[in-house]
């Protein structure tokens, strides 16, 4: 490399394109052996810091740094994609989506504004309408892709906030409520007191009696409801709150409802979904993110609101800086409708994806999620060891083994054992005020034989802890 291109920080167009080509054979080696990589490889900080190179003034050769990619960093990352990866939400990826990604990142399109990017901007709109279609939101409706569920979340609440939520208010949401949205409301100004955690039912959904009790005695104690937010699968059950029944007590009112559809608004493309989520349309805003049930790469969250046009009010600030952003009023800009201004092309992975597959493949993978918790739940069920705490509900299903002694101990430390093996990985969650198992069945690209073997080596490992 010549001294004018390192100091222009770039390669000769032939060794950019021999790594390049390196690059895609080390991504297409790993999605075509994916499943002989350990889900998670026990890893010591010491270890992994003596293992890296310090920075240096003259730099290193290239290959030897992809080397040390491949060799000491990603086997050390847990493989969320990975068809054994049954802990927390999988993010299952997709091939043409990282194909996506590298073009988005090669390119290095912004997509905030029209000036920017136009055609970045038509694909987010056409994908946001896509997505508000399927989920049956109005016409007016519209939405922004951001970072995840988190963002989404905030963006929501902040609307509402914008919408008259007052900040000295009541939010109402249940026990299995994600806590991206309390920190989304203590972000908000919301006072810790005043945020309702209500208990919920067996099954983890919220109950309207104790909503509606909750709401009364707050009413006769004089303070004033600010939210309601719903879950649309809640991340330790699966669990739906009861959407139209809450969408008729915040309609009533005058109450903004809030839905987090993080994992499972997605599953409204599937027919069984979809009656699942029924009253998900009527819901003021929701967050959804399609790097968890939509199979694309980190990072995409999506907020959809039922009118656009609140959205960019609530948004909305045209600085001097931006004013030649603001020319026309026909020009869309993503900066209006949440809190980034420097926005990557989050849009085009999701678009090229839908484009790619067809939009019923990916209701046959949505679907086949669905199939694999169901299948978890009847290996439990026809083990006595196994006792099925909360049946398999939007993809996941939560157990306990019946061993004498510390059972919850028991879980943690099969949980535990599970994670060094590295032949899966799963995640304990409480239910009803017990340590639970857990498996969240999202991949499409997981079979059968893979759950039944995690089932057994869980009873193997908590037989031989007994």
């Amino acid at each position: 490399m010549s001294g004018n291109q390192s100091q222009r920080l770039e390669l000769p167009p032939g060794e950019f394109r021999r790594l390049g080509h390196s690059v895609i054979d080390a991504i297409a080696d790993y999605f075509e052996q994916q499943r002989d990589w350990p889900v998670r490889l026990p890893s010591q900080r010491s270890e992994l810091e003596s293992a890296l190179h310090p920075v240096t003034e003259q730099g290193r050769p290239p290959d030897a740094v992809i080397a040390d990619v491949m060799t000491h960093i990603l086997p050390h990352c847990m493989h969320v994609n990975h068809p054994r990866f049954f802990a927390f939400v999988p993010g299952p990826s997709n091939q043409i989506g990282v194909l996506s990604e590298t073009l988005a990142s090669a390119f290095n399109v912004f997509a905030g504004t029209w000036l920017g990017g136009a055609a970045a901007i038509i694909v987010e709109r056409q994908t946001l309408a896509w997505l508000c279609a399927e989920l049956g939101l109005p016409p007016q409706a519209g939405g922004v892709l951001v970072s995840g569920g988190s963002n989404a979340n905030l963006t929501g609440l902040a609307l509402a906030v914008h919408q008259g939520a007052p900040r000295d208010g009541v939010a109402y949401f249940s026990d299995q409520t994600h806590s991206a949205s309390e920190r989304a409301l203590r972000v908000l100004g919301f006072r810790t007191e005043n945020l309702r955690r209500l208990p919920s039912d067996d099954l983890g959904r919220l109950s309207m009696d104790v909503l509606l009790s909750a709401f009364d005695s707050d009413a006769k104690a004089g303070l004033r409801p600010a939210c309601v937010i719903a879950n649309a699968g809640a991340t330790s059950t699966g669990a739906v709150d009861p959407l139209a029944d809450l969408a008729d007590f915040c309609q009533s009112r005058k109450l903004w409802l809030h839905a987090d559809a993080a994992y499972g608004g997605a599953a409204a493309l599937a027919p069984r979904g979809k009656r699942l989520l029924a009253g998900l349309e009527r819901c003021d805003t929701l967050a959804l993110d399609p790097h968890k049930w939509l199979f694309q790469p980190f990072d995409i969250g999506c907020l959809l609101a039922r009118s656009e046009q609140e959205l960019v009010d609530a948004f909305r600030v045209m600085p001097a800086y931006l004013k030649d952003v603001y020319r026309h009023d026909a020009e869309i800009n993503y900066c209006d409708r949440g809190m980034e201004l420097t926005r990557p092309f989050r849009a085009l992975k999701l678009w090229m994806s839908l484009q790619v597959f067809g939009a019923a493949a990916f209701r046959d993978a949505i679907e086949r999620g669905f199939q694999l918790a169901e299948f978890a739940e009847q290996e439990l069920r026809s083990d006595p060891f196994w006792e099925v705490l909360t049946p398999a509900q939007m993809a996941i299903v939560t157990f306990r083994p019946r061993v004498p002694g510390n059972c919850d101990e028991a879980v943690r430390a099969a949980a535990d054992a599970m994670f060094h093996d590295g032949y899966a990985v799963l995640t304990t969650t409480t239910v009803r005020g017990m340590a639970a198992l857990r498996l969240c069945t999202i991949n499409p690209r997981t079979e059968e034989a893979e759950i039944r073997e995690t089932i057994r080596k869980l009873a193997i490992m908590i037989q031989d802890r007994s």
